[in-house]
């Protein structure tokens, strides 16, 4: 149908009708026979539009290979990890986005593999499943490093506000991986899994307490505390002696390198605090602290606030005995040396005695008198070792590199020292050699001359 109030630019006649005779539609006037309009070519983009080749076969645009693939790698994942379809579904979501966009779609297949364990672990975080990087990293066989990397670049990349996990979180999940339950091991080895995850999460928020947390990898920090824990519920002859490596080998897990020395760091506390017990007679030493964990784990705060206390008291006690042997110190007289009371004759036979012997005169006492204290005295000590508890960098700093002295430019205008000159000068005897051997190339140098 022609639009409404169209005539004819020849005649002005408004009776136009479409013409369907033509491959395309015309409109023409009735009255001359001109042509008004030859259709919707005439308003067309010269060559035509831009059509997608889904438009024009109309067929749905199949997924890239490499990301079907790496949906299956996320599920996979997420069946390993036996996480519920809800946080399944959000992982693939946030994979699908992620491989598509512009900071991903052109990375390596290794790290694309690494971007989909990250989706699973953001998305476990965001729906509060707990779940560790380093699990993360074990499934996917890849570089802790790398993985925290893509983590972070995938979450700034796709704006998620993702809850920091804290490790007393995820010790539920880590103490299930101990087969030590009443159905896997014997009666006199065995723990209640409620009991034993209860009394690591206590000991593992004292050692937070007291900055053994700060700065560690959390899953030797878990292990002894498991280690600990099973020890303290049934402190029995048997468990005490079994040390963390048979632990672990009844438990059916992997040991750590460094879970012992967290071993070790945790029984320290335990000692500090149970020397805080009023109720205990024994010393406490770590061979029998594990007996009494569950009286320090009850007390931990008054004792932690007692064992502050103390420890503060001795310093100051400390203190005012080292000022008081300072002050006898000076009130003291001082003692007159034995060579201020002898004769000034044998007060100048020394020095010259001095004087004569070899060596450097820095190693003369009378020219040269030594600086007291030395640089490493001067220095102020480390105050971690002052206090009772202290972050694990304090306490262990690292060795800093001593700076290497500024080389100086020689120039040439330095000026020459007298011991400098002397070494240059040639004494009698290397005179009387450099002559001969002189006369000796000279009479060389005649005798083939005259041959």
């Amino acid at each position: 149908m022609p639009p409404p109030g169209l005539r004819c630019p020849g005649c002005g006649s408004s009776n136009i009708i479409d013409d369907d005779l033509h491959c395309q539609t015309q409109l023409v006037c009735v009255d001359c026979g001109a042509v008004v309009s030859e259709g919707t070519l005439v308003n067309d983009v010269v060559g035509g539009a831009d059509v997608s080749y889904s438009q024009t076969t109309a067929v749905a645009r199949k997924p890239c290979p490499n990301l079907l693939y790496g949906i299956q790698r996320v599920r996979a994942i997420c069946r390993s990890l036996r996480v519920n379809h809800e946080i399944e579904t959000l992982s693939q979501t946030n994979f699908t986005q992620a491989y598509q966009h512009e900071h991903f779609i052109n990375v390596s297949l290794q790290r694309k593999e690494v971007l989909g364990g990250c989706c699973v672990l953001v998305s476990c975080r965001l729906l509060n499943w707990p779940i560790t990087m380093g699990t993360i990293s074990c499934l996917l066989d890849a570089d802790p490093m790398v993985v925290g990397a893509i983590y972070k670049e995938m979450v700034q990349t796709l704006n998620i506000t993702a809850p920091t996990i804290s490790i007393t979180d995820v010790m539920e999940a880590h103490s299930q991986e101990y087969k030590i339950s009443p159905l896997d091991a014997p009666e006199e080895l065995s723990a209640d899994p409620r009991q034993l995850n209860k009394r690591a999460v206590a000991l593992v928020e004292l050692a937070a307490d007291t900055w053994i947390v700060t700065g560690r990898q959390p899953v030797p920090i878990m292990m002894s505390a498991i280690y600990l824990a099973w020890q303290s519920l049934k402190p029995t002859k048997q468990r005490l002696k079994l040390t963390l490596e048979k632990f672990c080998k009844i438990a059916k897990v992997n040991k750590h390198k460094v879970a012992m020395k967290r071993v070790a760091e945790m029984k320290e506390v335990l000692c500090k605090l149970g020397k805080e017990l009023p109720w205990i007679r024994e010393d406490v030493t770590p061979e029998n602290v594990v007996r009494h964990v569950e009286d320090i784990l009850q007390h931990r705060f008054a004792l932690l606030r007692r064992a502050m206390r103390t420890h503060e008291e001795t310093r100051l006690e400390e203190g005012r005995t080292s000022g008081k042997d300072s002050l006898n110190e000076k009130s003291a007289p001082s003692e007159i040396p034995e060579i201020q009371n002898s004769s000034s004759a044998e007060r100048c036979e020394i020095r010259t005695d001095v004087s004569e012997q070899p060596g450097d005169g820095d190693d003369n006492p009378y020219t040269a008198p030594e600086p007291h204290g030395s640089p490493q005295e001067d220095q102020e000590p480390n105050w971690g070792k002052r206090a009772l508890f202290a972050p694990p960098c304090v306490v262990h700093p690292k060795k800093r590199k001593a700076p290497h002295p500024e080389s100086k430019e020689v120039t040439g205008d330095e000026e020459i020292c007298d011991i400098e000159i002397d070494s240059y000068i040639r004494t009698p005897r290397e005179v009387r050699e450099f002559t001969l051997v002189q006369q000796m190339l000279s009479e060389k140098e005649d005798a083939n001359v005259s041959h």
